[in-house]
């Protein structure tokens, strides 16, 4: 497994703001997306392209062009929706799925309850959307979900993550072409499997739910 935390201080500067307990939801929204848009460049580093040629005004020039069959970029909902628009703003013709996964909050473990996607995902490259790495059961089982579908590799885009669920991703990876890019590696899990320092609850804070 591959881990890329990103070091660059416009996406610590636009994490701090989303950490900020007093930060609105359409604020929370906007940078959201900003911030996926600068992760999804690391976390379409090694994206499979093919060499074409163009013409441009003065003469013929060589270049890449996405390869087929397109990425396909899988948010877990909800929370996941929210990031969706920062990634397609940068790979436009990937193709969109969704995984529909809750939390029980007593188990802390997954349950899928929706889903949209290719039956047939061989020789996929999949991108999921989830904005926080904790225990890692909701990623795990969405990483499942698609190599059980025939993708080849897996790349995660999270805005934050925790040492513990990210050591349960490589453990249950091991052998698997898996990439996990983060904005920020925070210090660890509350009692109640909440990352601290962390910044809350992605969903309810993108969509003013909080009470």
């Amino acid at each position: 497994m591959r881990v890329h935390v990103a070091d660059h201080p416009l996406i610590t500067h636009k994490l701090t703001v989303l950490r900020d307990e007093t930060t609105s939801s359409p604020v929370f929204r906007a940078l959201t997306e900003e911030l996926v848009t600068l992760l999804a460049y690391e976390a379409t580093r090694n994206v499979r392209v093919d060499t074409v040629t163009v013409r441009t005004p003065v003469a013929e020039a060589k270049g890449l062009a996405i390869s087929k069959p397109r990425p396909l970029v899988v948010p877990i909902l909800r929370a996941g929706l929210g990031m969706l628009e920062g990634m397609v703003k940068l790979v436009p013709t990937a193709e969109v799925g969704f995984l529909g996964m809750v939390r029980n909050e007593e188990t802390l473990q997954p349950t899928t309850y929706a889903e949209r996607l290719p039956e047939d995902l061989s020789d996929r490259q999949c991108f999921v959307l989830d904005p926080m790495l904790a225990t890692g059961g909701s990623l795990l089982a969405a990483i499942n979900y698609l190599f059980g579908r025939g993708a080849v590799d897996v790349t995660a885009i999270c805005l934050l993550g925790a040492p513990e669920g990210l050591a349960a991703i490589e453990k249950a990876t091991e052998g698997r072409d898996v990439t996990i890019v983060l904005g920020a590696l925070d210090e660890k899990l509350n009692e109640v499997g909440y990352i601290v320092p962390g910044l809350g609850d992605a969903g309810d804070r993108l969509y003013g739910t909080v009470g």
